[in-house]
């Protein structure tokens, strides 16, 4: 079964603490130009169910398309054709 962002962010923060402030994601937001957003992982303030939340926002993990921790990607959407 694949990991999703959800899982990924959760494991960063309970199994690996310190981890979880080095993680880059990135979010799709078309109303930037690019298509995307980048968070980082030191902006996130908590982890819900279906959401994560930043000091100023609450966001659903579907829209996270890649989580990268130190220069590895730990997840990437699959595209769908």
């Amino acid at each position: 079964m694949d990991r999703t962002a959800r899982d990924i962010l959760n494991e960063l923060r309970w199994r690996e603490p310190s981890r979880i402030a080095d993680a880059v994601l990135w979010y799709r937001d078309r109303t930037q130009s690019e298509g995307f957003v980048m968070i980082r992982g030191s902006e996130i303030v908590g982890l819900e169910r279906r959401y994560f939340t930043t000091a100023s926002a609450r966001l659903p993990y579907y829209k996270i398309e890649r989580v990268q921790c130190s220069g590895e990607t730990l997840f990437e959407r699959r595209r769908r054709d």
